[in-house]
């Protein structure tokens, strides 16, 4: 697969509407051509403790970040037509949809690949396939796991050696 859009949600809290940080990686003929990072104003807007341990990010860090709806008009344009790859695309497929529906907007069914079904599926010689095992094995290094841009050019990757 050649092209696409890899995609990373981070949430405030356990709510999936949560979104906080959003990183979007496009490919087209198997070259990263774009990238997209964005904070953004979380619903509910509450940070919980668990998450901000993954993550680092707190409510003082989004409070002048934009919502939602914002943040989609300029990623939906760069997306356009493309498949949505993610690792573990069933939190980040929840995620959108979880969003899109917060803010009453329409859903596009968008397809989304999975990277992490990919390394399941390959049998991969690795302890696990959390997104920084398989990344590394697919020669690339991530740094700043669960910086949601890191993580998409992680899930990237991935879907260039797997998908």
């Amino acid at each position: 697969m050649k092209d696409f859009a890899a995609i990373d949600f981070e949430t405030a809290n356990a709510e999936r509407s949560s979104v906080c940080s959003v990183g979007v990686v496009i490919v087209r003929n198997g070259q990263i051509v774009d990238r997209f990072y964005s904070l953004i104003y979380p619903q509910p807007e509450y940070f919980c403790y668990w998450n901000t341990r993954v993550h680092g990010l707190v409510m003082e860090d989004v409070e002048d970040a934009p919502d939602f709806p914002e943040v989609w008009a300029k990623i939906e344009p760069l997306i356009e037509g493309l498949p949505l790859v993610a690792h573990n695309c069933a939190f980040d497929r929840s995620c959108l949809r979880a969003v899109f529906a917060l803010h009453h907007m329409e859903y596009p069914e968008y397809e989304f690949l999975c990277t992490y079904r990919a390394a399941q599926r390959a049998r991969l010689p690795l302890p696990n396939s959390k997104l920084d095992t398989v990344a590394e094995y697919c020669g690339f290094s991530l740094r700043n796991h669960h910086h949601a841009l890191a993580d998409a050019e992680a899930c990237a990757a991935i879907a260039l050696k797997l998908l």
